[in-house]
């Protein structure tokens, strides 16, 4: 018996130790991003897996560009559409969370998130795609070092630059080329508006670019954005 508690002690110490070195390889990789850029994401590796698997030579559509190459409208725009709250929260939105907890129960099924932009961009930055029970606790601890370390500028600025908007297709620069052939920084309020709406769920908005629905949330979004707060 006491050989066995000895074995689980050093287990759990060794557990600990595993995790205290996966916490502060994030804690380094999010304080040499507060000042340089970048070039990949946790998700885009798993797209890119995902896609070679079918064609070896895929490969993704990603061009950074810095936060002043994109157009106020595009800011406005994802503002607007997924975190309305952005500049003020310290990366959780509560009532956000409560809203969306309450309509998905209303409705018998996950519709709605809640998750911020900070958050979301925790989950692009580090965590896979796979369900586990851990993920919720480590997507909130990124996001708490996100925002202490980094300003909402900073932050929003390479949200834009890795998020998802279609098959293969990541920030916001690819994104402008690849649905409208112009830059980021030349996007008009209603194209801004439509890619804020494609977010969500990009990969189907891709495939299906007229959809009814993406229209109805465009207008919502252009109705929003002259009120949004951008950093």
């Amino acid at each position: 018996m006491k050989f066995l508690w000895r074995w689980l002690w050093r287990a759990s110490l060794a557990f600990l130790a595993i995790i205290l070195l996966y916490q502060g390889w994030i804690f380094a990789h999010i304080w040499w991003w507060v000042d340089h850029n970048p070039s990949s994401s946790a998700f885009m590796e798993t797209r890119l897996a995902e896609m070679q698997d079918k064609n070896p030579d895929a490969e993704l559509r990603h061009k950074w560009v810095p936060y002043k190459q994109i157009s106020m409208n595009l800011k406005r725009a994802l503002i607007a559409s997924e975190d309305a709250k952005f500049v003020d929260h310290e990366g959780f939105d509560w009532d956000g969370i409560q809203k969306a907890y309450e309509k998905n129960l209303k409705k018998g099924r996950i519709v709605a998130g809640g998750s911020t932009i900070s958050q979301q961009l925790a989950k692009n930055l580090f965590l896979s795609s796979r369900k586990a029970f851990w993920r919720k606790g480590e997507e909130a601890l990124i996001t708490l070092m996100l925002e202490q370390m980094m300003s909402k500028r900073r932050i929003f600025e390479i949200y834009m630059n890795v998020i998802e908007w279609g098959n293969g297709v990541f920030g916001a620069e690819a994104a402008s080329r690849y649905y409208y052939k112009t830059g980021a920084v030349n996007l008009s309020a209603e194209q801004a508006a439509k890619l804020a709406a494609m977010v969500p769920n990009p990969r189907y908005y891709d495939k299906y670019r007229n959809a009814k629905g993406l229209a109805r949330k465009t207008s919502i979004i252009l109705t929003r954005m002259p009120a949004s707060e951008v950093p």
